[in-house]
């Protein structure tokens, strides 16, 4: 058996993704890309929008600095709270799914 017919195997049976990545020794790395994926889609929007950093967190009714934290990838948590105050500011939406599959759709993704 291969090592990707055992990774399938194991994680199709409930473990997260998290656990996966960790185990991986990964987590951290893509927690720091989606942080910078983020980031930039944040910069990129208030750009096009027009609306400043000094202008965002009055949009926001919040401070500065959660402002800095939205648009810095070097931080690590942002809450659900913050990223959905900011997209409202900038005139956007969060979408955020949860999705059914099957355990063949699973092995499939892995």
């Amino acid at each position: 058996m291969t090592n990707l017919e055992n990774t399938q195997e194991t994680y199709c049976l409930g473990s997260s993704l998290e656990e996966f990545l960790e185990e991986e020794g990964i987590l951290e790395e893509v927690e720091a890309a989606i942080q910078r994926v983020l980031a930039y889609q944040f910069e990129e929007a208030m750009k096009n929008a027009n609306i400043s950093k000094a202008e965002m967190p009055k949009r926001m009714h919040t401070s500065q600095t959660s402002v800095e934290v939205l648009t810095n990838p070097s931080y690590k948590t942002i809450s659900l709270n913050m990223l959905t105050k900011a997209a409202t500011a900038l005139g956007m939406h969060l979408k955020i799914t949860l999705e059914s599959h099957t355990l063949e759709q699973t092995a499939k993704r892995i």
